[in-house]
């Protein structure tokens, strides 16, 4: 028996738990549920999801992420069919809703540093980049704040709760 394929692997397993032992702990990946929103245009502290908003953020271990916002208090369109909504039901249900998806990344320390969008159901953020400078996440146990800016400046606030 050669001792070479023993210190091979001696020599691998000591470099893979080093390098596990290195390697951050990503801080977002899970589901969390949205506590709460508001919305600050110029000021003010409104809703920006009702009173009572209904939401998951889900990253995945391997970079992946789906957000969905949405007002439970948007009234139900009364064809009951999705593509024959009124154009106040259509516009109400696009004001007050929204779901994207993307990839993310994280930086050393396992914290959110950007992400990119692939898909959306406001077109417009179809392949933006959001970095820190306009989209912060900060983790604190099992809660989480979300603070983003849109490109016009209006600040939302977002408060999660990891779901176990």
């Amino acid at each position: 028996m050669s001792i070479r394929p023993i210190m091979l692997a001696l020599a691998l397993s000591i470099s893979s738990s080093a390098f596990a032992q290195t390697a951050p702990e990503n801080q977002v990946v899970g589901t969390w549920r949205m506590m709460s929103a508001t919305i600050d245009p110029g000021g003010k502290n409104i809703s920006a999801y009702g009173e009572k908003p209904n939401g998951l953020l889900v990253f995945t271990p391997d970079m992946h992420f789906v957000e969905v916002l949405t007002d439970p208090g948007i009234p139900r369109f009364a064809s009951n069919a999705r593509g024959a909504g009124t154009d106040d039901e259509n516009r109400m249900a696009m004001s007050r809703s929204i779901g994207f998806f993307g990839t993310y990344t994280v930086d050393e320390k396992g914290e959110l540093s950007g992400n990119r969008v692939e898909g959306a159901t406001f077109p417009n953020w179809v392949g933006s980049v959001r970095t820190r400078d306009d989209l912060r996440l900060v983790v604190d146990g099992d809660r989480m704040t979300e603070q983003f800016r849109r490109p016009e400046g209006t600040e939302i606030r977002i408060e999660w709760q990891r779901v176990k």
